[in-house]
Order: C-alpha cells, then structure tokens, then sequence
C-alpha cells in the first residue's frame, strides 16, 4: 500500500476540482461545505500551496457558493498553519470582497474582519492594510464599501503613519461619488469614531459627521443620526454644544421623514448620551415636535419611548418638564387618526404613574386611559389592561376600581363577541392584579354570565377562563363560589347550557381535585345520562372519560359503570360510540 501514497494524496484536490466544475449547484455547494475536511486531507502546506491558489482562481460561482466559502475561510487559520500564516487567506477573501451580490461580500468582510484579530503588528502592516487600501481605491463601488467595514479593526495596532493614512482613505469615502459608499462608510463611522484618538474624533471625525448628516441622500443621513449616539458618548461634555447639537438639531427637522424616524428611534440613547443640561434644553423641545410630527410612524416611533425619555429626564425637575411639556403632547395623541400611534403609546403610557405620582396620575392619567380603553382598535384596548398592574401601584385597587373597572364591565358585555373574547382572554390576568376579595365582589357575575353566551367561541374560553381562575384562587374558592353556579347550569332549559356545565366540570376536576369532583359533580353528571337531548347523552359519556382519572376507584365501579353500560345501549349512534370508547 504505501507504494500507492502519492497518487492517493492527489485524490482530495482533484475530486474538489472535479466537484467544484460540476453542473449541479448543490453538489458544488456541498463540496465547499466539506472544505475544512479537504484541508485536513491535504495538509497546511499543501492548503496553503494548491487549495487557498485554487479557490481564489474559480471564484466565479452562483452566489450561495461564494456565501458558503466566505464564510468557511472566516475559521480557516489553523488550517493554513495557525496566525503565523493567516495572510495567506486573504487573497480568495479580497476577491469575495469585490463580488456583486451583497450578502457575498458582506460575509467576506465579517470573516476578514474575524481574522485581521489574529495577524500580528507587523502582518497588519505588511499585508492586512495594503489590502484594505487597495478596497479603499478600487474602481468598482464593491470594493470600496467592503473596505468601510475593516477600517476600525486594523487601526489600533497599526504605527501612527499607517494611522494616518487610514484616516485619509476613511476620509475620501465618505465623500464618494457613489451614495452606496457614502452609505457604508456612514454606516461604519459610530464604530470608526470609537477606535480614534479623542483628538482626531474632533478634528477629522465631527467634519464627516457634519456633511454626512447633511448628504443630499436620506439614506445616508439617517446613518449618520445612528453615528451620533457614539459620537456624542464620546465626546466631553463641553464640546457637545458646538460639535454635534447643531447637527443633531437639524436632523431632528430633516425634511425627510425616515431620518426623523431615526431620531425618534434612538431618542433615549441620544438622552443618555448627550446628559441632563442639553436634554432639558434641546431634546424635550425636539421631542415635542416629534410627537406632533405629520408622518405617523414618526410618531409612534416617538410615542414608544415616552415612558423611557421621562424616566431617564434629571429627578429635580422631571415632574414639571413632563406636566408641563410631554403631557399635552399625550394627550393629543390619546385621539390620534392611526391606530399604530395610538397602540404605540398606549403599550407604555401606564408607566407614567410610576413616574408622576398618585394625585397626578388620578387626575390627568386616568382619563386618558378612560378614553384608551374604549378605543375601538383592540391592540390599544389589550396594551392598557395587560398593563394595568403598575397604575394599581400607585393608585390602590379601590380608585382604580371606581374609575377603570365600569369601562372592562360595559367591554365585557361588549355587542361584538370579539371583544368580549379579548376581555376574557385578561380575565385571570387583572384577576391576579386585583385579588379574590375584589374579584368575587365585581367580576365573579360577569364570569358566569360568559358561560351562557350565545356565541360557542365565549362559552368555551369563559370554561378555560374559570380553570385558570381555580388555578390562582384555589380549590376552596371554587367549591364555595364557582361550583355551585357551574351545577346549577344542569338543570337550565337550553341544552346548551347543560352541556356548559359538562365542559365546565371537565375543564375544572383536575383543578378541584378528586373530592369535590367525586361528592359533588359526579352525581350531577350521572343524573344527566337521563338527558332528552342526545347531544347531552353523548357529552356525559365524554365527560365520564374525562373525569374518570379523577375519581376514586370505588366510584368508577359502582356509579360510573353502569350509566356508561346504559348508554351504550342507547337508542342513538353517537351516544352509543361514545359510551363505548370510554368503557374502553
């Protein structure tokens, strides 16, 4: 056999070469992915002599091939002999660094960007940033996006020089013909900013700030608003008034409205970065305009962070800043014409009380709930009542009782079923904000009420809605105010509603537990194997079975047994199938 060995160690290479020029994608796509075990066959020298030459030949491939080998060459270093020889990746991850197709190169530049981590000084010098300078200037606009990306990853470990060419190649781009590069490098300067020198953040990185945030492209100023957060946290304190509030300003008025949106977006960490003094003075003006902005996703946008810019607003006069400023602004939007606006708002404007307090919630805050939780988009409705824990904080359950709790009730008698369905649905919800007391005194007749409603959907989720309450409150509670009730329904003259009260004792045994489903349901249900109806007859036996696992032994055999006998007897096809199964 050895005698064999040098033909055999062709073998991978040419069975790859051989994939690789195959008709059919998958196969190709497959034999990249199975790159890392070619590379082991063959040896590091030999992957760094016939393989990296070989791949950085045929790159001229469908786009889910080159994704595939960008990203495979992005963990290769220890295939091509550790760090010492990690340069010799970056001839095929220039080129997929170059191609048409976005994704492509984006994965190349991330794995570039993942190995520039282990050359050394020197390698950076000698063969990462000459590459990344020949991006930098390379004719086709692909290239020079590419290079955007991998500016700040070498900059650090370079010598002062190589710096300073960097920051020249960083420079140019961002003034480049093409918007899609103006975009990269806009896109990339938050990052480039954090690697740099505070003296050169100053003197080169606020001038690109400057002009890109007032590109003639929206697209590339509203990158430049995403680079602020940074550049602001960069910063001290006393150069932000000069440097970056003006263009922050302008941006916050831009005529185009995705870059509001974008200021909108990134309000809080612009508060955090820019601190107390300029957020009182600048931003709670700005951010007025922006909830009163003509474009409703600007609004939302802004509505969404109302509960986070007043908590985060300076303790000594946040009261006032948010009575006097942010809360007509609310209001407006209370009765805002889009309902995303409205929904935005009203999934944090319960957060407010925490802030503003019991008297100022009761007398400003509460009404505008009044008003959200008769909205007539559900989302608006649901975002105020699963949220209404925190108001109970700070109100205590009575004041919220006499103002909120008339406004569930007429919803939960609502005409459209849906929105009955939706107050169900946040029954066990409030029920756990409220407590058993409260809620036996105010919603325990609503609940029932549920069960003899004339739509199927309401009588089956208040069953689910009354196990879950069981769940919370206990099987004493539900023996003395839920059971009676549930019994009662078996002898109602609509056979509909004894056949509730069969879902209900099957949702509720396991709940209750074995006593109180043997003494007292059990009977309730064996009298109704007697049913005229055969819809009842049939549900008894289901129930039979459901319940069966609950009972104890002795019942089984001596009560349940025999009616289950009987009906399988009966005069009616389906009772008799039913019965049958459970006798099963």
């Amino acid at each position: 056999m050895a005698g064999a060995d040098g033909d055999d160690s062709l073998y991978p290479i040419a069975v790859l070469i051989d994939e690789l020029r195959n008709e059919d994608v998958q196969l190709r796509l497959n034999s990249i992915k199975k790159l890392s075990t070619i590379a082991l066959a063959l040896g590091v020298e030999r992957t760094r002599t016939e393989l990296l030459p070989f791949l950085t030949d045929t790159i001229y491939d469908e786009d889910e091939v080159l994704l595939a080998l960008a990203e495979q060459l992005g963990n290769f270093t220890m295939l091509v002999g550790g760090p010492e020889y990690v340069h010799c990746l970056l001839p095929p991850l220039e080129s997929l660094a170059t191609v048409e197709e976005t994704v492509v190169r984006d994965k190349a530049v991330e794995s570039l960007r993942k190995i520039s981590q282990e050359h050394s000084p020197v390698d950076l010098e000698v063969h990462f940033e000459p590459l990344v300078k020949r991006l930098a200037s390379g004719d086709w606009f692909t290239s020079r996006t590419s290079a955007c990306g991998l500016f700040s990853v070498c900059y650090p470990r370079v010598s002062s020089t190589v710096k300073a060419e960097i920051r020249q190649h960083f420079r140019t781009l961002c003034s480049d013909d093409t918007p899609m590069v103006r975009r990269a490098a806009a896109s990339k300067l938050g990052e480039f900013a954090k690697v740099l020198e505070l003296e050169y953040v100053k003197t080169d990185i606020i001038p690109l700030f400057t002009a890109l945030a007032s590109d003639e492209q929206d697209s590339v100023r509203l990158l430049a608003v995403e680079a602020c957060v940074s550049i602001a946290t960069l910063l001290p304190q006393e150069d932000l008034e000069t440097l970056v509030m003006p263009t922050l300003r302008q941006a916050a008025e831009d005529k185009s409205w995705r870059v509001r949106y974008m200021v909108a977006d990134k309000f809080s960490e612009l508060q955090k970065a820019v601190g107390p003094e300029i957020t009182k003075n600048d931003l709670v003006p700005a951010f007025q305009n922006l909830l009163k902005d003509c474009e409703a996703e600007v609004r939302a946008a802004a509505a969404n962070k109302v509960k986070e810019f007043c908590e985060n607003l300076p303790e000594d006069n946040r009261e006032q800043i948010i009575m006097s400023h942010i809360l007509p602004c609310v209001k407006e939007l209370v009765s805002d014409t889009n309902q995303h606006v409205k929904s935005a708002l009203a999934s944090v404007i319960m957060g407010l009380s925490t802030i503003l307090g019991k008297d100022n919630t009761i007398e400003h805050l509460l009404p505008l709930f009044l008003t959200q939780l008769k909205d007539e988009c559900p989302e608006v409705r649901l975002n105020i009542i699963s949220n209404l824990d925190c108001v109970n904080e700070v109100i205590g359950i009575r004041q919220l009782s006499q103002s909120l709790l008339p406004a569930i009730v007429e919803l939960a008698e609502d005409a459209k079923w849906r929105v009955r369905l939706a107050i169900i649905e946040y029954m066990p919800l409030l029920a756990g904000q409220l407590g058993v007391e409260f809620f036996d005194e105010k919603l325990n007749t609503l609940c029932m009420a549920w069960l003899i409603d004339h739509v199927y959907a309401i009588r089956e989720a208040a069953t689910s809605n009354l196990t879950k309450l069981v769940e919370k409150f206990g099987a004493e509670w539900a023996q003395n105010t839920i059971v009676p009730k549930v019994l009662g329904m078996a002898n109602d003259p609509n056979y509909l509603h004894r056949m509730t009260t069969l879902f209900c004792i099957n949702a509720l045994s396991e709940a209750c537990g074995q006593e109180i489903t043997t003494k007292q349901m059990l009977p309730v249900v064996l009298k109704m194997s007697n049913d005229q109806v055969a819809n009842v007859r049939f549900n008894v036996a289901k129930s039979l079975q459901k319940i069966g696992p609950v009972l104890d032994s002795n019942a089984l055999q001596t009560e349940v047994k025999p009616v289950l006998e009987k009906l399988a007897s009966d005069s009616d096809m389906d009772v008799k199938y039913f019965a049958q199964e459970a006798i099963s």
